[in-house]
């Protein structure tokens, strides 16, 4: 196995050279099995069911034969497995009730949601468990290996193997960040809600913009969300204690205690449902307005007056009430309610 010093050289020259094996030649397994054979390792086979898999090998890994997972497993030296997370746990158990793992092979998984441990079956006949997952989206395209520079990669594996993985991490450009196996199921998490939540705000956004007669919403987005994002994160990596972090780059009437323009947003996005059925978006907007203003508070961004009128704005309308002040009746076999007689005038 290289050091990150290794990547000063030649691929040729460098030690450790690895056969690689890609199990599931999907949007990211076939760019990381592609990145590795730039890192001068070669890859030995690869498997995939479908026509894209079969079209992403011929593209990415041009020469490499198609195979079935057991020959690829059988023929690798690094068995990259990139399955869908539900799957992954059946593959591994599945290779090792076959007895295809090998004693001293590395087995290593691309899932976000799991750590080292789902592949205890293979680390019981010998094998050498690493989890990688790089935080980046995926197109399945080369356009990938260009943007896995400086992508930072989460590695979970038992400690000894650590170096294993951080190394990989480093040969294909990446950043290795260790993640204890206890912590993957947040780590995952945290992901997931940051990019395909930004997915879900802009596509309600735009909506709202077409709405409102803006017909390139995506283009009058980007310069505006992109500033914000920008701030956002770097933002958040300048922490002085329990300073503010990403709040600190906030804007907009939650930042200014601007009430009125935070009814205002309610009333038309509220108009913007009942006239669409696109229930969620004034939804949405209340959650996250509320969680701003928790957050702005905290960072001493607005102050608790302020707090107390943007939340009362932003509760839940009071449920209408019905016409009949009785109550309807739970349980038919109740008898009739009688009511009571008026009393005289």
């Amino acid at each position: 196995m290289s050091t990150p010093d290794d990547r000063q050289s030649p691929p040729s020259a460098r030690p450790g050279r690895l056969g690689v094996g890609v199990v599931g030649a999907g949007r990211v397994g076939a760019v990381l099995g592609s990145a590795l054979r730039a890192a001068g390792h070669t890859v030995v086979g690869a498997s995939g069911v479908s026509e894209e898999s079969r079209e992403r090998i011929a593209t990415l890994l041009p020469g490499v034969p198609h195979l079935e997972v057991e020959q690829v497993v059988e023929r690798a030296e690094l068995v990259l497995l990139a399955v869908p997370d539900d799957a992954l746990a059946d593959v591994v158990s599945g290779l090792a009730a076959l007895g295809a793992w090998q004693p001293g092979q590395l087995v290593v998984h691309t899932s976000g949601r799991y750590g080292a441990g789902v592949l205890d079956p293979a680390r019981r006949a010998g094998a050498i468990p690493v989890a990688l997952h790089p935080a980046m989206t995926f197109t399945g395209t080369s356009l990938d290996l260009h943007r896995l520079e400086g992508c930072t990669f989460a590695v979970t594996a038992p400690a000894a193997v650590q170096p294993i993985g951080q190394a990989l991490v480093v040969e294909v450009g990446g950043e290795p960040v260790i993640v204890a196996e206890e912590a993957r199921g947040l780590y995952h998490a945290a992901l997931a809600h940051g990019a395909n939540h930004l997915v879900v705000l802009v596509a309600q956004a735009a909506q709202a913009l077409e709405a409102a007669g803006v017909e390139q919403p995506g283009r009058a987005l980007a310069p505006l969300l992109s500033a914000a994002l920008d701030g956002a994160t770097r933002a958040a990596d300048v922490r002085d204690g329990e300073g503010p972090g990403a709040i600190s780059a906030l804007t907009g009437p939650v930042s200014r205690g601007d009430v009125g323009t935070v009814r205002t947003h309610l009333d038309v996005l509220r108009s913007l449902a009942a006239r669409t059925g696109a229930v969620d978006v004034p939804a949405s907007y209340t959650e996250l307005a509320r969680g701003a203003t928790s957050r702005a508070l905290a960072a001493h961004r607005i102050d608790d007056r302020a707090a107390r009128t943007l939340l009362d704005a932003l509760a839940p309308p009071a449920p209408l009430l019905p016409d009949d002040p009785h109550p309807p009746r739970s349980d038919p076999h109740d008898p009739p309610r009688t009511d009571p007689p008026e009393e005289p005038r």
